[in-house]
């Protein structure tokens, strides 16, 4: 070896552990330095003409575990999905109240049938009347509020959505500009520790608004994609673009455009991060609460409303009208069974004219008299013929209206057996309500696939299939079937066509009852929302959406349209407290001012079972407002609870990640230590072999000389 090999050897001995030093005192410099990489120097063996020349400086280089640092990030993205669910879901559970108070909204159901049940006992009290009516007003004020505050819950979503969507392009953004100056300095040979350190804080950020894939790029820095394999940055092609997509009726989801590319937005679906889980509460919970609470407020009007409309008061109105079914008459009759009793009584409550209908036999008759055949188109003309001179009957915007002729006399209403859809005569057309609504949220029409539908041939609808994350599927645009196919089948046919409906991710049914709702099929299991509705039933008549309900606005309003019929508002003593005993002899009061037999029929409309159809969490479900309210108002409180389970856990897990990542890519003093003295004593001895080499030369020379 000569002196000057080994000079060369010793200093680079010497410059290599100059070079570890450094780091090292890097690594100790920054032990409590969030988001610090301990880093170390990559070294290896220098070789001219097959031989051993020292060591050289191939990096410098942070010291990670890519399996650790995507599991840390995907825990992360987990926390932040649990958290942000869990505090929004909270939030949801509070407008409730307090289940261990009386003014638990839950607990608001009993407190009417009790005021209704003291009402029964003394039927003449007016402060017992008001009390009643206010028990009412309380739960549907209180049921009204409670659907705003949901609303305004999904409306900070949505803010929150926009906001976290601004902030995932900022962090794109300086991500993909790191990746310059990474791979700028890998080239140079300098050190890129402190740019990659500040891009894996940026992707620790973004991983908790979305779940990522990270790669690392072979010339430096890192490429960064959605789960579902969209390119985010990286790449060379520049940053790609979020956007939040809302119109406000349709589900809302995400799009990316990648940087450079020439195709359009593609839409993605982040199954956690903060995105994640503010998406599912937007287009999942929180409308399937709101959902829910129509549905519970509905089925409360309506079991209260089977009630007054099967009572009267005493003495009974002048006039008795209904509320606006959305259909034609001969349509709404159409369908109806049984027996109902119309009857035109004096103040005193003894019966002028009784008109009995018998809709099996498609019958009237008069006071006991024979029968006289109708059909449902000329129902209304054979009512007023049988009213004759003591009454009245009219049909106009969807409403029926019954009065009596003089002003002193009343109308009363015996629903007898009378069904449709699940609804007696009276109650199907809202004569008696005392619930009323400022819009259609019934949804039990009553129509069967053999009905007229009804709607303009030719209008349309446009529907937005999606999946059930919100993921937009296909739009479609439903006209109206020609005059040809009138019905109400071929208007579900229409809906349900393959090539212009949504016949390829499901299908309309139209139940029972008459109500529509569509069924996703497997495994997309899509979902259907309204993006715009042209169609009229009839004159002046609702839309196919809000006849039936569809699409996440019109159901989410719901339970904020209920009010105490105005009537009995201003006047509590037009509640109907009693019944028309049709039993009573000729001349006797068939209705009597201490009768509570219908106080007592709304006292008890909470133990009625009725059918609940499919709202957030429950499906088709037969059982009484009670029991709804229970397990309504449990399953809030499990899924809170359950949320916030979720959330403890994620969070620890995220702990026990980072704890292990860090374990890793943190300093260890100790580990650090014992590097530096190994380095010192490597560049004491580098230094000593030079200096050997500089004696020897020197004798050498002098020996020369």
């Amino acid at each position: 070896m000569t002196l000057s090999t080994a000079l060369q050897i010793s200093s680079s001995g010497l410059q290599a552990a100059q070079a570890a030093l450094t780091a090292i005192s890097d690594n100790i410099s920054n032990v409590n330095t969030p988001g610090y990489v301990r880093k170390t120097v990559v070294q290896q063996q220098q070789v001219v003409d097959g031989a051993g020349a020292g060591v050289q400086i191939a990096g410098v280089k942070r010291v990670t575990d890519q399996y650790l640092q995507t599991a840390s990030l995907s825990a992360g993205s987990d926390a932040a999905s649990a958290n942000i669910y869990s505090q929004f879901l909270d939030n949801a559970q509070t407008l409730f109240g307090d289940p261990t108070t009386d003014s638990y909204f839950f607990n608001l159901p009993d407190q009417i049938s009790a005021a209704f049940a003291a009402a029964a006992n003394d039927p003449s009290s007016a402060l017992l009347r008001s009390q009643a009516v206010t028990q009412v007003q309380n739960f549907l004020s209180d049921a009204s509020q409670i659907n705003t505050q949901i609303n305004q819950l999904g409306a900070s979503v949505d803010g929150k959505i926009n906001d976290d969507v601004k902030q995932v392009n900022s962090l794109l953004a300086q991500i993909d500009s790191l990746n310059t100056d990474i791979g700028r300095a890998q080239v140079s040979g300098a050190d890129a520790t402190g740019s990659q350190n500040i891009q894996s804080q940026l992707l620790n950020q973004l991983s908790a608004l979305m779940n990522i894939k990270v790669a690392d790029q072979p010339n430096g820095g890192v490429t960064v994609r959605t789960a579902d394999g969209v390119l985010l940055a990286g790449g060379g092609t520049g940053p790609s673009t979020l956007t939040y997509n809302n119109n406000g009726t349709t589900p809302g989801y995400l799009s990316v455009t990648t940087g450079g590319a020439n195709t359009g937005p593609q839409a993605i679906s982040p199954a956690s991060g903060e995105l994640g889980g503010l998406l599912s509460l937007r287009n999942q919970k929180l409308p399937g609460i709101s959902d829910q609470l129509g549905e519970f407020v509905s089925r409360t009007a309506q079991a209260l409303n089977a009630a007054s409309n099967a009572s009267t008061a005493s003495p009974p109105p002048n006039s008795l009208t209904g509320r606006n079914t959305g259909l034609d008459l001969p349509t709404a009759i159409n369908g109806f069974s049984g027996t109902s009793t119309v009857a035109i009584t004096n103040s005193s409550g003894v019966v002028q004219t009784q008109v009995a209908i018998d809709f099996t036999a498609g019958t009237m008759s008069v006071n006991g008299g024979a029968g006289v055949p109708f059909t449902s188109a000329n129902f209304l003309a054979n009512l007023n013929a049988a009213l004759g001179a003591s009454g009245s009957a009219t049909f106009s915007n969807g409403q029926l209206s019954i009065s009596a002729a003089n002003p002193a006399n009343g109308v009363a209403i015996n629903e007898g057996t009378s069904q449709k859809a699940g609804q007696g005569f009276s109650q199907f057309f809202g004569l008696n309500d005392v619930v009323t609504s400022t819009g259609f949220s019934t949804y039990d029409t009553g129509l069967s696939s053999t009905d007229p539908n009804g709607f303009t041939p030719g209008q349309t609808i446009k529907l937005q299939i999606s999946t059930g994350d919100g993921k937009p599927l296909q739009q479609v645009t439903v006209a109206v079937p020609p005059a040809g196919t009138p019905t109400m089948g071929d208007l579900v046919n229409a809906l349900n066509s393959s090539s212009t409906g949504v016949g390829i991710y499901g299908s309309f049914t139209l139940d029972a009852q008459g109500g529509l709702s569509f069924s996703g099929n497997a495994p997309q299991n899509a979902v259907v929302t309204v993006v715009s509705d042209n169609t009229q039933r009839g004159a002046g008549g609702p839309s196919l959406s809000q006849l039936f309900g569809l699409g996440t606005v019109t159901r989410s309003a719901r339970a904020g349209t209920y009010q105490v019929n105005p009537t009995v508002a201003a006047n509590p003593t037009a509640l109907p407290l009693g019944t028309l005993n049709l039993g009573v002899a000729a001349g006797q009061s068939a209705i009597t001012p201490g009768d509570g037999t219908g106080a007592l029929a709304l006292s008890q409309a909470a133990q009625n079972t009725i059918l609940f159809k499919a709202a957030g969490g429950l499906g088709n479900v037969s059982m009484t407002l009670s029991n709804y309210a229970a397990q309504f108002g449990g399953s809030i409180g499990r899924d809170a609870a359950t949320a916030a389970s979720n959330a403890s856990s994620a969070t620890a897990v995220q702990t026990e990640a980072n704890a292990k990542r860090s374990s890793v890519e943190g300093v260890n003093l100790d580990e650090e230590l014992v590097a530096l003295t190994t380095y010192q004593q490597a560049y004491s001895a580098n230094a000593r072999m030079i200096q050997a080499t500089k004696d020897l030369f020197d004798v050498l020379n002098s020996l020369i000389n």
